[in-house]
């Protein structure tokens, strides 16, 4: 089976490749897990494995329940009157949906970032230093300084940003933005970040600041992202995930998943035939 090639992000600097993922060690693992919207099943027995430190892509049409499958992570979804979720997901081995689970320690142990950019109509400090206040993870005020400037420059904003750190946050351009709000997400030192559609709304050279960006925080953390373009996840992903009715079709190394597919369903979307 053969496919136009899309282009794949190339080895990292310095000859090094991007880490194979064991499955025996995956960060996070989901078993046969069904969604539902009241009566509306959105996802059918989705089972699959995310690897620590590397970057998940998933792809697939509008509707296909790639956003609603990423909400589960962290269950989000349970803001949601009338949803439910029936299967496992583990993190680390222990199972979200379990009886007793702290939704509130879990949603910090797996942030995550929107599609649009939502600051707090407060300072840029103030806004990265929020979840660390709310949480009273800091013991003084120079911790607390600290603790934003580590995050700002994790989100590559710091240099940016630094002389004013009492400005509001509505004031950035709307990549710069995007990335407090990562820095927000960061600030707590989740262990898995959730993107969805991150870079949508933004123009292209903020863009590539953010595809750079999450190629260079999987040194430190798990990134699973949601992305209607496939260029994009195939710059910045290392396993690729490929959703059709809300059932999971085919997830794979990236560079396969783009050049030779294991599916025809999944050729068929990458060469355009649909979606």
């Amino acid at each position: 089976m053969t496919t136009a090639p899309i282009p794949v992000r190339a080895p990292q600097a310095g000859g090094a490749q991007a880490p194979r993922p064991d499955p025996a060690h995956a960060k996070i693992s989901v078993r046969d897990l069904d969604f539902y919207y009241g009566r509306a099943q959105a996802l059918h027995g989705i089972s699959l494995d995310v690897p620590e430190r590397v970057v998940m892509a998933f792809i697939g049409p509008s509707g296909c329940g790639k956003s609603t499958f990423l909400r589960t992570l962290n269950r989000m979804n349970d803001t949601i009157p009338g949803t439910r979720a029936e299967g496992r997901v583990l993190i680390d081995g222990q199972d979200v949906y379990a009886p007793g689970v702290d939704v509130v320690e879990l949603r910090r142990k797996v942030g995550m970032v929107f599609q649009k950019s939502n600051p707090f109509p407060k300072s840029i400090f103030d806004n990265v230093a929020y979840g660390l206040r709310i949480n009273r993870m800091t013991d003084s005020k120079s911790e607390l300084q600290g603790r934003v400037e580590e995050a700002l420059k994790d989100a590559a904003l710091w240099g940016e940003v630094k002389e004013r750190l009492k400005s509001s946050a509505l004031g950035l351009s709307g990549g710069q933005q995007q990335r407090l709000c990562i820095a927000r997400a960061l600030a707590v030192k989740p262990e898995v970040v959730l993107m969805d559609e991150p870079a949508s709304a933004l123009d292209p050279i903020a863009t590539q600041k953010i595809e750079e960006l999450i190629v260079e925080l999987k040194r430190q953390y798990t990134i699973v992202i949601v992305t209607h373009n496939m260029q994009q996840a195939a710059r910045v992903s290392d396993r690729t995930a490929f959703f059709w009715l809300g059932k999971l079709v085919e997830v794979n190394e990236t560079e396969r998943m783009f050049t030779n597919p294991d599916e025809k369903l999944t050729e068929d979307y990458i060469t355009g035939r649909f979606g």
